[in-house]
């Protein structure tokens, strides 16, 4: 090759590989991204010594949060999502900025789920909030942004 012949190569694209699968794909690796982080967090906040016992509505005492159990819920509820997203690509005019506001009002509205837990510690309380923070920082970007790229 040489200095004065043009180099030829594959229009460079912002959108990247995630881009070209399909949302289900990127949602389940957007869950399991999501769910590694936060249920790191939850295991550095156990090492830092913060409770983790945590009660429902109308427990009578707080039950301890298995190792695991932030993972576990980030994939239940993560499953709410992809099937959300998949619905708005197929149907939704603009499926990114859609799921975007969607998501970020229901992680808002999780956060009062720790704020009134009985019989928690309030450290473990903001715990478990900043956990759906994590959540949803990780898993609604990816899926948003593969949204972004939705044809029709």
């Amino acid at each position: 090759m040489s200095v004065t012949t043009p180099q030829t190569q594959a229009p460079q694209t912002e959108s990247g590989l995630l881009s070209t699968r399909p949302v289900w794909l990127v949602g389940l690796l957007a869950t399991l991204a999501g769910a590694v982080v936060t249920e790191a967090f939850a295991l550095v906040a156990r090492a830092a010594g913060v409770p983790m016992e945590a009660a429902g509505p109308g427990a009578k005492e707080a039950a301890e949060i298995p190792v695991g159990g932030f993972f576990g819920g980030v994939v239940f509820w993560s499953v709410a999502g992809i099937v959300l997203a998949v619905a708005l690509a197929r149907w939704a005019g603009r499926p990114a900025r859609t799921f975007t506001v969607t998501t970020v009002a229901l992680t808002a509205l999780s956060l009062a789920g720790p704020a009134v837990a009985p019989h928690t510690a309030t450290s473990t309380q903001i715990v478990l909030a900043a956990s759906h923070v994590v959540a949803a920082a990780v898993v609604v970007p990816l899926l948003a942004r593969r949204l972004a790229h939705v044809r029709r």
